[in-house]
């Protein structure tokens, strides 16, 4: 990279020319409206009013409002200088039973989203699936079904039909490990299920039915279509062969397992073996890989933290991974966010750099990368969240030092736009870099997004 071929924002980086910075969000963390406009019940809603489920017993009720306040919020990103917004779309809302009739004044929405977005002169990134799976899908036995891969490529194209003439760029699922292994195998997710036969099942059918969807698309005339995984680096607590194989097998089914087959048509072989072994085969038939691996035109980076584990403890279940109950994750030194995550740029930097050596070519973008910390609205009415500063321009440090070896890396979406509902953690862990009061929904931008609003100002400037 010359110096003719980048634009400069603070504290020396340099970000290639045009490149996207945005933030993100999703439905059911911030949109409320659970029961709006005919939309109707997704595994989220189920499993968050399931008594002992989530913090405080916190649901997605109301959130932040979003669906009502999107006006509002849109003209948030804007005086954030935002180019793109990432957001996912609620398959609830669009198909209330997850097939047949189709729900209009849910996609009436998202038209009037996205139209609002487009006139504020920032790019649309569509997520077609952010975990809410509807309901009546989970009743047919969810992602343990093979035809739920079918109805999602069948929702893909319904949104797809309405969508398609004003959003160019599209991204099938947001990180079907979670949906898969913290939702069937760990029990700390919607559906809430311990079972590894169905988690396996699971993984295969989210992973299918993202290549039939991105098949749907394509056919179409999509011409920009990605998947987000999420990615935490495992490391061996130390070089004994118990710790090394623990790091391996996790490694295998938090990263291989689904870059692995997207990229190349294939499992990773350790990986079908380990759970082979475990009890839990992978469901695959003929033809199967052949559309997992159609070709996508980039790739959606999450990344948060990196991870030390050992192995050869006392089996405790449920584990995350399927046949690893015997190992664990280490403590780490240095800052940690609230959600107990140790921050690891170094390890963002050397992600990126793998990344690109196990998918040559295929551009990448960060989809997500943020962090929770204990913010408090100041006296003087400003949120001060320096480690949130901090953790933001290490991180887009790292990332620049990636691009800068050679990683194909051409836009970052900080999570999260908003405070928002935090999944199983309710509403008490904020990524936000605006604050929200959840009970006046009053948005404050915090230092952070003056931070970030800074680096994209810059970043114009020298553009």
């Amino acid at each position: 990279m010359t110096s003719t071929d980048v634009r400069s924002a603070p504290s020396g980086l340099s970000l290639p020319p045009g490149f996207a910075l945005g933030a993100a969000t999703a439905a059911y963390q911030i949109e409320g409206a659970h029961d709006v406009d005919g939309r109707g019940p997704s595994i989220w809603d189920t499993y968050s009013h399931t008594p002992g489920k989530t913090f405080n017993g916190d649901t997605g009720d109301v959130a932040v409002e979003h669906y009502t306040r999107y006006p509002a919020d849109v003209a948030l990103m804007k005086d954030l200088g935002l180019d793109a917004y990432r957001f996912s779309v609620s398959w609830p809302r669009i198909l209330p039973a997850g097939k047949g009739a189709i729900e209009q004044r849910g996609l009436d929405f998202y038209r009037r989203l996205v139209d609002t977005i487009s006139e504020a002169g920032i790019a649309p990134w569509l997520t077609l699936y952010h975990w809410d799976l509807p309901q009546a899908l989970e009743d047919e036995g969810g992602w343990t079904n093979r035809d739920t891969a079918q109805r999602f490529a069948d929702y893909a194209g319904i949104v797809y039909d309405a969508l398609g003439d004003r959003v160019p760029h599209w991204s099938t699922l947001n990180e079907p490990m979670c949906s898969s292994l913290l939702g069937y195998q760990a029990g700390a997710h919607a559906p809430g299920h311990t079972d590894s036969a169905e988690a396996a099942k699971a993984v295969h059918h989210l992973l299918l039915g993202h290549g039939l969807a991105t098949q749907v698309m394509r056919d179409k005339g999509a011409d920009h279509l990605g998947i987000t995984l999420n990615f935490t680096p495992m490391s061996p607590a130390s070089d004994s062969a118990v710790d090394v194989d623990a790091a391996r097998r996790q490694d295998g089914q938090q990263n291989r397992m689904f870059i692995t087959p997207i990229v190349t048509g294939e499992y990773p072989a350790d990986v079908v073996e380990d759970l082979a072994k475990a009890g839990a085969p992978l469901p695959i038939q003929d033809g199967d890989l052949e559309v997992i691996s159609t070709p996508v035109d980039w790739l959606g980076v999450n990344y948060y933290y990196a991870a030390v584990v050992s192995g050869g403890h006392e089996p405790k279940s449920p584990s995350t991974f399927i046949g690893c109950e015997d190992v664990r994750e280490e403590e780490q030194d240095g800052p940690t966010t609230t959600m107990g995550w140790s921050v690891n740029p170094d390890s963002f930097t050397e992600l990126l750099g793998r990344l690109s050596a196990i998918a040559p070519g295929l551009p990448m973008f960060i989809t997500e990368n943020g962090s929770a910390w204990p913010d408090q609205v100041a006296e003087d009415g400003q949120v001060h969240d320096q480690q949130r500063v901090d953790y933001l321009h290490a991180h887009l440090a790292a990332m620049v030092t990636a691009i800068e070896a050679g990683a194909d890396v051409r836009g970052y979406f900080a999570w999260s736009l908003l405070d928002n509902y935090e999944w199983a953690r309710g509403y008490e862990q904020r990524f936000g870099l605006v604050h929200v009061d959840y009970e006046t929904q009053v948005r404050t931008p915090k230092d952070s997004a003056h931070a970030y609003a800074e680096v994209i100002r810059q970043y114009k400037a020298g553009a």
